[in-house]
């Protein structure tokens, strides 16, 4: 099962980038990577969330969301 990016959204110093996977018995799970720096400096954070959808926009949504609330209040 391949994971699923979307385009990545600047938010301030950070760059969010949404993504999906699907799982074998239906649904999707959504996570999200946050990264910050450039080179040998850079720092890439990932989230994977708990929660199952039902659709790839509603994980994405979710994912997109959290890692927005996530970048504003760092």
């Amino acid at each position: 099962m391949k994971t699923m990016r979307t385009k990545s959204i600047e938010v301030g110093r950070f760059l969010v980038s949404p993504m999906t996977k699907p799982h074998a018995d239906g649904g999707f799970a959504a996570a999200v990577s946050i990264r910050s720096g450039r080179g040998m400096a850079s720092i890439d954070r990932v989230m994977r969330f708990v929660p199952t959808f039902e659709t790839r926009r509603a994980a994405l949504r979710y994912a997109e969301t959290e890692g927005t609330a996530w970048a504003r209040c760092h």
